[in-house]
């Protein structure tokens, strides 16, 4: 049985009101800042993410399915699924500096560089743009697979699919 405030926030949400908003926060942050703390201790960081899980809650409103889940579930998932991001983008980060000092980047001779790739964005274009578009934002722009699904609204899987599919493709094209 659905509560009467849940009802007034699902139809809210299905008309893009703002008010769900609101009504989502008042009714809900405390339970969602729970879930997030249980995996993030960093009250700081535990609140950055509590702020984008409801970003994200706006921002797929539209894609909420009461048939499927229950409200909070979905609201769950979605609180669970970016602290999860965070712990890993974080990881990620750290693990992933790069030590100036001992770079051998600048001591390439030129004679080492492998001409045939120093096109690859001029391949790029003979790719389907569904392709083109991810591998230009994974490659060239610099962002992560998660950064690349919020900024182009594609779901991760998709993002993932298409990174294997425009790389299997490129790869046809050097190596034919």
């Amino acid at each position: 049985m659905i509560s009467p405030i849940e009802k007034e926030i699902i139809d809210l949400l299905e008309r893009s009101d703002k008010k769900a908003i609101k009504l989502l926060y008042e009714n809900y942050a405390d339970a969602l800042f729970g879930v997030i703390k249980k995996i993030i201790s960093d009250d700081e960081t535990a609140q950055d993410v509590l702020q984008e899980s409801f970003v994200k809650i706006w921002r797929y409103s539209k894609k909420y399915d009461p048939t499927k889940a229950k409200l909070f579930t979905w609201l769950y998932r979605i609180a669970y699924n970016s602290a999860i991001d965070k712990i890993r983008s974080q990881k990620n980060k750290s693990g992933n500096e790069v030590q100036i000092e001992t770079s051998s980047v600048y001591k390439i001779n030129s004679h080492e560089l492998n001409q045939d790739v120093l096109d690859i964005q001029k391949h790029l274009g003979s790719l389907d743009e569904k392709y083109q578009i991810v591998l230009n934002a994974l490659f060239f722009e610099g962002m992560t697979q998660q950064e690349a699904s919020d900024e182009l609204d594609i779901p991760l899987g998709t993002i993932k699919s298409r990174l294997k599919i425009g790389l299997r493709e490129l790869k046809k094209i050097y190596n034919p």
